[in-house]
């Protein structure tokens, strides 16, 4: 068998996988420092517990954590994954004890709110977590994220009475949380939804609502982590208006809560399967059925028909989380190429006048390949950090923050999964025909990578999102505000400048009257990925700056290697997306020519 290795060798590749992640702690730092600018969050008195010993602190011990807890157990949640039996969700061996020992470290409460038992830090912290603990999970981190997520619905449009009953237990992590709002006949059309809330009038529940309907693909809908899930759920009540006007939301808990606040009977809340899945094994995808035998109760959150505006809270974290899954499947599948292409010895290198084989990271083309993956893993943490910084600063009330926040969640979400993905790939690639083979991990990373551009509304929805509604966010003043940084960033940059100059036009032209809703909608994709590409450039040429600065006449191995991964981004990545601008630009007409029998003739 020609370049076959053999099993030994094959099974030492797997087991070196499970153990092989080590968190980018130093670069998690330079970019919390300079990019997500956490010192000046921590002068607010709001997030003066966010030092630098404290953030350093945070960082290290994630990092530890992840590579002790989670990374060792991420092949068995691949190969072995969740398992259904009969409506129950059974976790794969190890798993419970590196939740609880996630739970015990108090991971889960970093950002969460001092009054109800958080550590009340900045959000770009708890993305720090997810980021960390994802590279080494991807799968398993799902369950914490969407509990994140549901604690910031409850905390923004809970009542005094919701707030002091779920979020003590979710912050702390005791229970999770989970996102309820595809239906089998509603996916991203959340309007179509017929689940259905009838108000109870009399009886222990009064006040509260039956809830009837079915839900799919909710992440970690059922599991035995915890010993309650508490389910927020989009149903409408009678008489409720069509379409998203008519929606509200409802907290429906696995179980009932007794008079102290525990887990106590059943809810009618049923998982009728699972999904067997691409990837993401270790979590469990749910059909969940509220409502069989008319007995399950929720209650309304966020008042009658709120429910939309609530969910999008919890959507808008989460979507920002998602993009967070592109740098860390990004991370991981560059970690283990590296280590493939430092260990795997084939061929001499051409030109080098030596005949003896050398190590394939030694190679041009592998070289390449690391390098891109490390630049746009970079690029994508840059973009993530920032993000998550200006929703901090719009929580504490900083001009434009908020804006600016609104603007880059679909970038992060959008073009951060599209860096997992093609990051997973290269890793694929670089192992050659070995990264074909399921026992060195590399498929994995691609295959968990491939989910991240489709949940929590599509990359396309993210590009529709950008164009239908952030291009004129505040009169189009907040986009050309990021326009406007990132050219005052790109004085002495050419490729970049020309970016932002054809960002710019292609602005212009999305917002004036020459361009139809087809058309906007048409080049909404290439124009994210340029936006991306621009900020992410504006960030990359800010870290070569600094870096250069503290380097000065040194020798750190660290800030050399952010020097050329600056270099590569701005002078191979950033040219890459000017190419974009014809699509961006081309209208919807082509895509019309052909009516739909004869496009698929």
């Amino acid at each position: 068998m020609i370049g076959r290795y053999s099993p030994a060798r094959i099974q030492a590749i797997a087991d070196t996988n499970e153990m092989s992640f080590t968190a980018p702690s130093r670069e998690q730092n330079f970019v919390l420092k300079h990019i997500a600018n956490v010192g000046a969050l921590a002068e607010h008195d709001r997030f003066a517990g966010a030092s630098e010993d404290m953030v350093e602190a945070i960082v290290e011990g994630i990092g530890q954590f992840a590579a002790g807890e989670f990374a060792p157990i991420n092949r068995t949640g691949d190969t072995v994954g969740a398992k259904w039996n009969n409506g129950a969700v059974t976790m794969p061996e190890g798993f419970q004890e590196a939740y609880h020992q996630f739970v015990e470290g108090g991971w889960a409460s970093i950002d969460g709110p001092e009054d109800f038992g958080g550590q009340g830090l900045p959000y770009s912290l708890s993305a720090l977590i997810l980021e960390t603990c994802g590279a080494a999970n991807f799968a398993f981190t799902l369950c914490p994220m969407l509990s994140f997520g549901a604690v910031e619905a409850i905390h923004a449009h809970g009542s005094d009475e919701q707030k002091a009953t779920y979020l003590s237990k979710m912050i702390s992590g005791e229970w999770t949380g989970t996102m309820n709002l595809t239906e089998p006949q509603a996916g991203s059309d959340v309007g179509a939804l017929r689940s259905t809330a009838e108000p109870i009038t009399e009886g222990e529940h009064a006040g509260k609502y039956k809830i009837k309907g079915q839900k799919i693909y909710i992440t970690f809908g059922e599991h035995d982590l915890t010993d309650n899930i508490i389910h927020l759920v989009l149903a409408r009540t009678p008489g409720a208006p069509e379409g998203t006007r008519g929606i509200s939301l409802f907290i429906v808990p696995k179980y009932h809560l007794d008079a102290e606040g525990n887990s106590a009977a059943p809810n009618d809340v049923t998982c009728v399967s699972i999904e067997h899945k691409l990837g993401i094994h270790a979590s469990p995808t749910c059909v969940m059925a509220y409502g069989e035998k008319d007995e399950c109760i929720g209650e309304m959150i966020g008042g009658e028909f709120g429910g939309m505006k609530a969910m999008f809270t919890m959507m808008n974290n989460a979507r920002i989380n998602v993009g967070s899954q592109g740098v860390q499947i990004a991370e991981r599948a560059t970690q283990q190429a590296i280590q493939y292409a430092t260990d795997r010895v084939q061929s001499a290198r051409a030109g080098s006048g030596i005949k003896d084989p050398v190590a394939i990271i030694e190679h041009p083309d592998v070289r390449r390949m690391i390098l891109r993956s490390k630049a746009l893993t970079q690029a994508a943490r840059a973009l993530l950090y920032y993000a998550t910084s200006h929703v901090d600063g719009g929580t504490l009330g900083i001009e434009g923050a908020k804006s600016r926040a609104e603007i880059l969640t679909p970038l992060i979400k959008g073009y951060g999964t599209d860096i997992g993905n093609e990051v997973a790939s290269i890793g694929v690639q670089v192992h050659g025909g070995m990264g074909f083979v399921e026992e060195t991990g590399a498929a994995q990373h691609f295959r968990d990578a491939r989910i991240a551009p489709i949940y929590e509304g599509t990359n396309g929805i993210q590009a529709a999102d950008l164009v239908g509604r952030k291009l004129g966010l505040d009169g189009g003043d907040a986009m050309m505000a990021l326009i406007a940084d990132i050219k005052s960033e790109a004085k002495d940059e050419d490729a970049l400048m020309t970016l932002a100059l054809m960002v710019e036009d292609i602005a212009k032209w999305m917002a004036g009257g020459d361009a139809s809703i087809d058309d906007r909608l048409a080049g909404s994709y290439p124009f994210m990925t340029m936006l991306a590409t621009a900020t992410c450039g504006m960030l990359m040429k800010k870290q070569q700056r600094i870096a250069e600065a503290e380097l000065g006449e040194g020798n750190d191995p660290f800030l050399k290697a952010k020097l050329v991964t600056t270099r590569y981004y701005l002078d191979h990545l950033v040219p890459e997306a000017i190419g974009l601008k014809a699509a961006a630009m081309g209208g919807a007409d082509i895509l019309y020519r052909l009516g739909s029998e004869e496009l698929v003739a």
